[in-house]
C-alpha cells in the first residue's frame, strides 16, 4: 500500500474514534501551520528531498508529511506523484506563491492564508484583492428572470414553455 492510501486511510477513517479523529486533525493542522511558514519565508527557494528526509527536516510524522504533500500538491508549480510515492521518493516543494495563496482562501484555512509570512511576499491591499477574487470565483449569479410554466416559450414556437422547452 502506498503512503498517500495510508495517510487518507488514517486521516479520513470512518470507523477512527472522533475524539481521536479531531486530536490528529488538531496536531496535524498546528505541524502543518509551522511547515508553511518555514516554507514562506524563503518563497523563491525550491525545497527538495525525500519524504522521510522532509519529514525529519520539519520534525513530522511520515504520516504528517504525507498528508502536506498532499495538501500542497495543487500548489506546486511540478505536482508530485502521490500514488506512487514511498518514503524514499524525490519530492518538490515549489510552489506557485498565488496558486497557493487562492487555494489556502479557497480551503477556508485562514490560519495559513493569515500567517504573518505572507506580509512579506504581498501587501495588505493584495492579499485582501487576492481573497475576495477568490471567494468571487465561487459565486453563482443566475442571468435574467425565470421564465413561467404558462409563459410563451422563449424559442418562439408559439407553445406555452411548459409544452415546449420546458417539458423535463
Amino acid at each position: 500500500m502506498s503512503l498517500i492510501n495510508d495517510w487518507r486511510d488514517m486521516a479520513y477513517s470512518a470507523t477512527a474514534n472522533k475524539g481521536d479523529l479531531q486530536r490528529l486533525w488538531q496536531d496535524y493542522f498546528k505541524k502543518e501551520k509551522d511547515i508553511y511558514a518555514e516554507l514562506l519565508k524563503d518563497p523563491d527557494t525550491e525545497v527538495r528531498g525525500r519524504v522521510s528526509e522532509l519529514a525529519e527536516k520539519y520534525d513530522v510524522t511520515l504520516m504528517y508529511m504525507t498528508g502536506f504533500l498532499d495538501g500542497i500538491n495543487d500548489s506546486l508549480k511540478v505536482a508530485n506523484d502521490l500514488e506512487e510515492m514511498t518514503e524514499d521518493t524525490e519530492v518538490s516543494l515549489g510552489f506557485d506563491k498565488e496558486k497557493l495563496f487562492r487555494n489556502m482562501v479557497d480551503a477556508k484555512a485562514d490560519w495559513l492564508y493569515g500567517l504573518p509570512e505572507w506580509e512579506a511576499i504581498y501587501s495588505e491591499e493584495e492579499r485582501e484583492s487576492l481573497i475576495a477574487d477568490q471567494k468571487k470565483s465561487h459565486t453563482f449569479v443566475r442571468e435574467g428572470r425565470k421564465i413561467g410554466r404558462n409563459e410563451p416559450c422563449p424559442c418562439g414556437s408559439g407553445k406555452k414553455y411548459k409544452n415546449c422547452h420546458g417539458r423535463g
